[in-house]
């Protein structure tokens, strides 16, 4: 696989750093030529995966998040988002919809907005250890649209 670009962000795990979060990605893309919903995609994307690192990974503390972000062959985008907080016991069961640990004020959608966004979602997680979430999404090139 032959890597174009790549970025690493880390910040600290505070609810104003999602947006932040959102428009680096946005404008880490835009050689892509992406379109704007190809961008809106992969923002909302982005801000499920930093939404719930902030508010499942470290519940009552700020920890710390990790953006990485590749553009790879054949115009596509990786985007990784890394914490090392508490974990996710039963991945499976996260990944249904309306699952959630967070409370009546949770959808528990999170993951299922983040797969119909991309077009490959991967999560891996350790109890104790963290979560790393990747989304790849292929941006159309202005040939294809």
């Amino acid at each position: 696989m032959k890597i174009h670009n790549s970025i690493r962000v880390e910040f600290p795990s505070r609810s104003l750093n999602e947006s932040f979060a959102r428009g680096v990605v946005a404008l880490f893309m835009l050689p892509l030529d992406p379109t704007l919903e190809e961008l809106g995609d992969m923002k909302t994307a982005v801000s499920e995966a930093v939404t719930n690192s902030i508010v499942h990974a470290y519940p009552g503390e700020v920890g710390r998040i990790l953006v990485k972000c590749r553009i790879i062959e054949d115009d596509t985008v990786e985007v990784i988002i890394k914490d090392w907080g508490c974990g996710i016991e039963d991945v499976s069961r996260a990944r249904e919809p309306l699952f959630t640990t967070g409370g009546d004020d949770r959808s528990g959608m999170g993951f299922s907005i983040m797969e119909s966004f991309t077009d490959v979602l991967k999560v891996k997680s350790r109890p104790g250890k963290g979560t790393t979430v990747t989304m790849i999404k292929r941006i159309l090139g202005k040939a294809d649209r």
